[in-house]
């Protein structure tokens, strides 16, 4: 067995703080509708901490570019929450494996998501 691996022990959280707001495409164009997001990062290892800690401003200008490309109806449903965060997972793996080689986040979580518009 290997050291440190065990099932859950390895892992650790990052929040990217503040919270992520910004706006997405709103159906009418008379009123922007905003979307507020606590996102927490769930690292494959606690040795990562600081490598997303250096990473955390290309992190959260990554997921804000993410929701603010989204159409209102997709902001607005528990699939298209789903489908939202699962884009975010992938695009900042894909992103962490260009800057530092390994894919550093296991899964994204959001602990709190607000909408109006």
């Amino acid at each position: 067995m290997m050291s440190g691996q065990n099932a859950m022990g390895a892992y650790a959280y990052y929040g990217l703080e503040p919270d992520i707001v910004t706006n997405y495409l709103s159906e009418s164009s008379k009123n922007l509708g905003y979307v507020r997001v606590t996102v927490e990062l769930m690292l494959e290892d606690a040795n990562h901490l600081e490598t997303a800690e250096h990473h955390a401003p290309l992190l959260r200008a990554t997921t804000i570019d993410i929701f603010g490309r989204q159409p209102e109806e997709k902001v607005k449903s528990l699939t298209g929450r789903e489908e939202i965060r699962q884009d975010v997972l992938r695009t900042l793996r894909e992103l962490m494996q260009q800057e530092t080689g390994s894919p550093l986040v296991k899964d994204v979580i959001f602990t709190k998501y607000l909408y109006q518009g």
